[in-house]
């Protein structure tokens, strides 16, 4: 798409909701077209990690991200959740030791594990159930409208700043605004689901409060590696990991939530 007519919020509008579209359809299937879009954020999210690396992309570092397949093909395939962490351990712990010889080996691992993690925590709170499609759908209600919520409500009411050292344009009114819309849109969700309860209440504040602290995260690994954004994958939006860094966090949250309540494989069974 030629972009040079649109100014960067026309972009950002544009892409959003072609994004909003192909997900909410993919998350509506569920199963394997699931598994393989969240293997798709889990391996670009790899890439855009090994490519902010300091000092740039070396050619050996793409060694890790071959090895990073067999994860990828685990959550592709639906297996078990022991496998997964298992394949994890081990290819991670290769590009570890592997990436060490570039003096970036713990910085690799740590990106291995965030992308890895990332995509086995969304591919397995939606499952192929019912209550995997609502889990989903909840986590981005309270995640999308906190990113809007903060994004409107800290431009209008301005502030003081939230981590000025991190994100010098987020304040704190737009982190309280953010997290009223996002639990507001998640019971909404649940209300139509017909699962409201007070403790789901409880969870949707805790999951718009890590999807900020998600965000805050990616801003810091940009700011390490002095970069302003993780990639240009996306018009108007930058990379992937810009668009889903509060998404995934809230995701592993939700997922450590509903494993602890409902099992390891089911973790939407146990909340929704």
């Amino acid at each position: 798409m030629n972009t040079s007519g649109y100014s960067n919020l026309q972009l950002r509008i544009i892409s959003a909701v072609i994004l909003a579209v192909v997900v909410l359809f993919l998350t509506w299937l569920g199963g394997l077209p699931f598994r393989i879009l969240s293997a798709a954020i889990a391996g670009a999210m790899f890439f855009e990690w090994l490519s902010m690396t300091p000092g740039g992309l070396k050619t050996r570092l793409a060694v890790p991200a071959i090895l990073f397949l067999p994860a990828l093909v685990a959550l592709i395939a639906g297996a078990g959740a022991l496998i997964v962490l298992g394949l994890i351990v081990i290819a991670g712990g290769a590009a570890a030791i592997f990436a060490e010889t570039e003096g970036q080996g713990l910085w690799t691992v740590k990106g291995f594990a965030y992308a890895a993690v990332s995509g086995f925590a969304l591919a397995f709170l939606r499952g192929d159930s019912a209550a995997g499609l609502t889990a989903i759908l909840f986590l981005f209600a309270v995640v999308w409208i906190t990113d809007i919520g903060a994004y409107f409500t800290g431009r209008s009411f301005g502030g003081p700043k939230l981590a000025p050292s991190i994100s010098p344009g987020k304040t704190w009114s737009g982190a309280i605004g953010g997290t009223i819309g996002g639990v507001a849109g998640g019971m909404i969700v649940a209300n139509i689901a017909g699962v409201a309860s007070h403790g789901l209440f409880v969870v949707a504040v805790l999951l718009s409060i890590v999807s900020q602290i998600g965000d805050l995260f990616e801003s810091s690994v940009k700011r390490q590696a002095g970069v302003k954004d993780s990639s240009n994958l996306i018009p108007g939006h930058g990379g992937v990991m810009d668009r889903v860094d509060g998404l995934v966090a809230a995701a592993i949250a939700l997922y450590c939530i509903g494993a602890f309540a409902g099992g390891m494989n089911q973790p939407a069974s146990g909340l929704f």
